[in-house]
């Protein structure tokens, strides 16, 4: 049950249904990516920001609060040990992940995740999600290419879990997420070798070649 209820939280496509309030197909335009860097590009400011935000917040509300509200659900009186705990946290955390980065509402092709887990480390390790956002800004601010900043991000988040003396279940977790960030980046990896990936402050993208027909 936890499962189901991650993905299906994870799976919202924000990105996308956003845009069609605004009468533009995410998939059509900029990265063809429906997560908050392609909103920021050819959706606006705004629409970034919200796209982001609740991106961020479908994983922390399934790993922090999804669990608790299905074993209140399913069986009220009795409530679960902390390694239970911690165990389902870490599966619905993953799962939400998942259900962004392969909505079934888009033919199972969704964004690249890094929004949706970052709500899951402030939630399941928070000292991690700290140095992974660091690490982030400072990358980002240095060489202008969110990609860039996304997969260092990524790769610093299971040192930076071992060094903060979390769980091995933690370390684990925090590796999965980072193979997954990196793996769904490999398109901008490609990019960055050919010297075409976009940097932050290019015009953004027109919107009509993705506009909605009525």
């Amino acid at each position: 049950m936890t499962t189901v209820v991650a993905y299906l939280l994870g799976s919202i496509p924000t990105g996308y249904l956003v845009g069609r309030a605004k009468g533009v197909d995410v998939r059509k335009v900029g990265s063809g990516n429906i997560g908050a860097t392609n909103a920021f590009r050819t959706l606006g400011k705004t629409a970034g920001i919200l796209v982001l935000l609740v991106d961020a917040l479908k994983g922390y509300v399934a790993a922090s609060q999804v669990p608790t509200i299905v074993q209140r659900l399913i069986a009220p009186s009795v409530p679960p040990d902390e390694a239970t705990r911690e165990y389902l946290q870490i599966i619905a955390g993953v799962v939400v992940i998942l259900g962004h980065n392969y909505t079934c509402w888009l033919h199972f092709k969704g964004g690249k995740g890094i929004a949706t887990s970052a709500g899951v480390l402030a939630a399941l390790i928070p000292i991690t999600f700290a140095i992974g956002l660091g690490t982030w800004i400072i990358v980002c601010v240095a060489t202008r290419y969110v990609s860039v900043a996304s997969i260092a991000a990524a790769l610093v988040l299971p040192i930076a879990t071992w060094l903060a003396h979390y769980s091995l279940r933690m370390i684990v977790v925090a590796g999965v997420m980072c193979l997954l960030a990196i793996y769904k980046h490999k398109g901008n990896i490609e990019r960055l070798m050919n010297g075409t990936e976009s940097k932050i402050g290019r015009p953004k993208s027109p919107p009509s070649p993705g506009a909605l027909t009525p």
